[in-house]
């Protein structure tokens, strides 16, 4: 079963760019200039600008909804020095510098609107990838 998120966004395009030019994601679809699914794996991600109607309108308080926040995907790459080398030298932007935790090392990478993503890196060949049933690899 598919993971599906909404992150609001300041520019559709922009989104796209980012995720699949820097993470390997894929346009599952982009009907309309205010949104987009794409994909990796099973998680999928509905970019959404905000609007007057759907995803993206207002609440009945009139608050707009705004991107950010710490709420977060959370990626597992291979190699967390390189992916952040990498990343620096196309110009993406971190939150925080590298943090090493029980279970491995992350950081948190930005999007062009702020929204966050987690890239961890496991420590442990006893790492179970989310949803897997298995450790990383199997």
């Amino acid at each position: 079963m598919a993971a599906c998120f909404r992150y609001i966004v300041n520019d559709v395009d922009a989104a796209i760019d980012f995720y699949t030019q820097h993470l390997g994601f894929k346009v599952e679809m982009h009907p309309a200039p205010p949104f987009a699914e794409i994909s990796r794996g099973d998680m999928h991600i509905y970019l959404t600008q905000p609007s007057r109607m759907g995803g993206g309108a207002p609440m009945p308080s009139g608050e707009q909804q705004r991107p950010g926040g710490w709420n977060r995907i959370h990626v597992i790459v291979e190699d967390l020095d390189a992916t952040i080398a990498n990343l620096k030298a196309a110009g993406c932007g971190f939150r925080n510098d590298e943090v090493q935790g029980v279970g491995g090392k992350q950081i948190l990478l930005q999007d062009p609107s702020g929204n966050l993503v987690e890239l961890f890196q496991p420590n442990t060949s006893q790492y179970r990838a989310p949803g897997s049933g298995g450790k990383v690899g199997d």
